[in-house]
């Protein structure tokens, strides 16, 4: 059914068991985010037509280190349990948009600014000229 590439050869992001070809995809599609943008779980696997969100939250959980895995997110905005301090680092030297948690929210951690840091997948980068 097809081809496994052996393209990457053991350097780059994989370690030696090269993935199937929607993980490549999948992978491929989150360093296409630019730095300060986001696409959700759902919307990496509709820019591929193919899977859904569980499917492409599976591959980032097993090859996402070599990628910048905090540039897919929750739908909500809310960053991934666990990894809160990592992404939100990343977030702020990136300038992605943030939004401050309510007083209500535990921890007080900011969640992202889904109307302004989600990217469509169709803009050269991060800084064109859309306001929001």
């Amino acid at each position: 059914m097809g081809r496994m590439s052996e393209e990457s050869g053991g350097s780059g992001r994989y370690g030696p068991g090269a993935p199937d070809e929607y993980t490549e995809r999948v992978l491929d599609t989150v360093d296409l985010i630019p730095p300060g943008r986001v696409m959700t779980y759902g919307d990496v696997a509709e820019w591929l037509g193919e899977g859904g969100p569980r499917q492409v939250g599976r591959v980032l959980s097993r090859y996402g280190g070599g990628v910048a895995w905090w540039r897919v997110v929750r739908a909500d905005g809310v960053l991934l349990p666990g990894h809160e301090p990592r992404a939100l680092a990343a977030y702020r030297a990136e300038g992605t948009p943030l939004r401050q948690a309510g007083p209500a929210a535990e921890g007080h951690v900011p969640r992202l600014d889904m109307r302004r840091a989600r990217w469509d997948g169709n803009t050269a980068g991060g800084d064109g000229d859309s306001a929001g």
